[in-house]
């Protein structure tokens, strides 16, 4: 049986792209548990299609290595800010933190957002200088710029002198001098041992855990994941379960696992101080306490960050309803919605007055673009609406949630930078100007400002732009703010998409189609090159005589259309459009199909304004 002296327990939080998971590859390997033979694939922890597509880390995980009699329990955190609820959490397991950082670009907005969740618990933080093989590395720079990030964020006189780790996660070396590297990650995990406590807990109390992860199993059911705060829990074990809303009861432990690499191992009995997973309750919501029904204790419940924006989910009502999907019900889509936010505590589901449509909360775009693609994956079909800010009341003043954004661009573009965030109401904070010859600007933007703004940042800067944001709190309103350029090409009838016709209407804007599509009226078709939407006959045909046959079109010839991803749908979406999403397809459709419909719905809306 361990004993918490034995133990550490680590997260690892570092920005998108700073070779997190790629140094955990790195730790598994070096700690031998693989066989010599086997075949091991990269970002072994990426086991998400969505994360490996993607290349970031959407969920939390956990793993564990061996080291000189030392057992390492690690969590690979995700690095971006709309997946924070995961952050949070994660935090009450852990003692300490590996902070990783680009020896390029040093601590960048969301590194920021999960190093403030580290030091307000008072965590050791070892500081990993990742990447030091990289060409233009600036080891010094970036440290002394990740110490003044510590004093930024409050951090106390003891977490400000953090050991300094130099390594490169793909080539598994390590040092403590950029210029000194062991060809192994030993002294790295020398530090962890020596720097990270080990868990301060009592093994003698009676038990107490709180269900910080979720998963499940087809044999085994819910599976309850988090550290045992207290006590011991052992296969077969009768506990009491204390929810988070006051209600409490008894439930029995079926299976007791701890972690030991990838794999979960069972074990008889687990010691306060392991994270451990437990099978046999049901019902669990994160956040809930196993306890000893004789001593009755609930742990604080975990806080989360509230969501920021929102959008509805619902049924899918367009002509070509029920002919992808397997799940089109609103009791299908209704279960999965609250299954997801049992799982995702930064998540809100919230029923509507239509019973076809459910509110969905969460903290960006990215956060509710994830569930979309999840759901699509999984055979489920419906339609969603533009996202949306969640606006407060703060003394008694109508309040927004705002963004810092931070956006590296050449000098070439700067100006274009400056005019896009001016129309966006931004405000600029700071601007740097680098020694490679780009600029580095911090703003403060309205988050509804930035709905839709990353691709047409990247259309004005011919894709040059890096854009990073990060949620910084709620601020005053700041007005009207017009965020679309272009308006919609609008099929003006149901039908079949013939070259002919998109021949001409690609002369009015950007295609989304290509010929031979079936389309119906109402169904968003392109984008207008004018603000105004414009109505197209996409189906019309040419009329044939002896001398017009049928092969003429074969000479036309149409503009490669525009291919659109989840994210650019999401974000081309007006308020008065709905997407439609499919496991084949996303289609952009106006919320009113017909022509008629539209008009009185515009007059309306015109006349409440002049009232």
């Amino acid at each position: 049986m361990l004993k918490p002296e034995n133990i550490r327990n680590i997260a690892i939080i570092a920005h998108v792209d700073h070779g997190k998971t790629t140094l955990v590859d790195a730790m598994l390997k070096q700690s031998r548990i693989f066989r010599e033979n086997q075949q091991v694939s990269e970002r072994i922890l990426d086991s998400n299609d969505l994360e490996r597509e993607r290349g970031i880390t959407i969920l939390s995980k956990n793993t564990a290595i061996q080291y000189k009699g030392m057992k390492i329990n690690i969590v690979d955190t995700p690095g971006h800010a709309d997946f924070g609820g995961e952050v949070e959490r994660v935090m009450n397991m852990v003692d300490g933190v590996l902070l990783l950082v680009d020896a390029v670009e040093g601590p960048m907005p969301q590194t920021k957002f999960v190093l403030r969740q580290a030091i307000e618990r008072g965590h050791k933080i070892i500081v990993v200088v990742n990447k030091i093989d990289r060409p233009n590395a600036q080891p010094e720079h970036v440290v002394n710029t990740t110490f003044d990030l510590f004093v930024d964020l409050g951090a106390t006189d003891e977490q400000c002198e953090f050991p300094v780790i130099y390594a490169s996660g793909l080539t598994g070396s390590s040092g403590h001098s950029p210029d000194q590297l062991t060809p192994s990650l030993e002294p790295l995990f020398e530090e962890i041992i020596h720097y990270i406590p080990h868990p301060q807990v009592d093994v003698a109390g009676p038990t107490q855990m709180q269900a910080t992860l979720l998963g499940y199993d087809d044999y085994k059911g819910q599976i309850v994941i988090g550290r045992l705060q207290r006590g011991k829990i052992r296969r077969n074990q009768t506990l009491l379960l204390l929810s988070s809303d006051g209600n409490s009861r008894p439930v029995k432990i079926g299976q007791v696992f701890t972690h030991q690499g990838l794999n979960r191992q069972e074990i008889d009995e687990a010691t306060a101080g392991d994270i451990i997973a437990v099978t046999g309750i049901s019902n669990v919501r994160i956040g809930d306490t196993i306890t000893d029904p004789e001593h009755p204790e609930a742990l604080p419940p975990i806080k989360v960050e509230e969501p920021t924006l929102r959008m509805t989910i619902g049924v899918n009502t367009s002509p070509f309803a029920g002919q992808d999907g397997t799940y089109l019900t609103s009791r299908k889509i209704r279960e999965r919605l609250y299954r997801e936010a049992e799982r995702d505590v930064a998540l809100r589901v919230e029923d509507t007055d239509s019973a076809d449509n459910f509110l969905v909360s969460g903290r960006g775009e990215l956060h509710l673009s994830i569930l979309i693609e999840n759901m699509r994956r999984e055979g489920y079909e419906f339609q969603v609406s533009k996202p949306e800010v969640i606006f407060k009341e703060i003394d008694g003043q109508k309040s927004e949630p705002v963004e810092t954004v931070e956006i590296e661009v050449s000098n070439d573009y700067q100006g274009v930078v400056v005019e896009l965030l001016g129309k966006r109401k931004g405000q600029l904070q700071d601007m740097q100007i680098q020694e490679n010859g780009t600029v580095r600007f911090i703003y403060l933007v309205p988050s509804r400002g930035l709905l839709g703004f990353r691709q047409q940042l990247l259309t004005a800067t011919r894709g040059e732009a890096i854009m990073n944001t990060l949620f910084a709190g709620y601020e005053p309103y700041f007005g009207e703010i017009e965020t679309h350029d272009h308006g919609s090409l609008i099929a003006w009838e149901s039908g079949t998409a013939t070259t002919y016709a998109l021949h001409s209407a690609q002369e009015r804007g950007q295609l989304f189609i290509t010929s031979g599509t079936e389309v119906y009226e109402g169904m968003v078709v392109g984008q207008h090159i004018r603000e105004n939407d414009l109505e197209v006959n996409v189906c019309k045909k040419k009329h044939l005589t002896s001398i017009r046959r049928a092969t003429a079109e074969e000479a036309l010839r149409l503009d490669t259309p525009r291919q659109l991803t989840l994210d650019d749908a999401i974000e081309l979406l007006k308020e008065d459009e709905l997407l439609e999403v499919t496991p084949k397809t996303f289609r952009l459709r106006k919320k009113y199909l017909s022509k008629n419909e539209r008009a009185r719905q515009a007059k309306q809306k015109k006349y409440q304004k002049t009232e």
